[in-house]
């Protein structure tokens, strides 16, 4: 029986590949497990238990460690936050109606949108941030 549990594990392991939750993975330790079980019984029902506890064991014991995992994933602030409040210039004139233009901030070239339209060459500040572009307003010289 142990080429099927093999077979079981790697189908699991593909459609883990294909997956974000990580759940199915647990099915294929799972499969591993009553693969070793399998060369020390012929007994099926014994490889089948073992297969349905080892997975479920898994369940409650992997969620501290997804848990821990997906949490770090979320804090990890991206360079975009940097840019926020901070002056540039206009790169491309920023028109409204089409919501074009671009803006030099810290080196880096953004897509930009603004409330009202601002000449290539002005300076401006960075707002917020909406999606990929840079929400800015236009910084009026002293």
């Amino acid at each position: 029986m142990w080429p099927l549990w093999l077979i079981v594990a790697g189908l699991c392991f593909v459609i883990e590949i294909y997956t974000v939750g990580f759940f199915i993975f647990l099915f294929g330790v799972g499969a591993l497990v009553a693969l070793v079980v399998s060369l020390f019984t012929d007994n099926l029902f014994i490889q089948i238990v073992t297969f349905l506890v080892t997975s479920v064991l898994l369940l409650p014991l992997s969620r501290p460690l997804t848990k821990k995992l997906s949490k770090s994933a979320k804090t990890t602030q991206t360079n975009y936050h940097s840019i926020i409040n901070k002056q540039g210039i206009v790169s491309e004139n920023i028109d409204v109606d089409n919501a074009t233009g671009q803006i030099k901030v810290k080196g880096e070239v953004w897509s930009a949108i603004a409330d009202t339209n601002i000449k290539k060459g002005e300076k401006i500040k960075v707002i917020e941030i909406d999606g990929v572009k840079a929400k800015v307003e236009k910084v009026e010289k002293l």
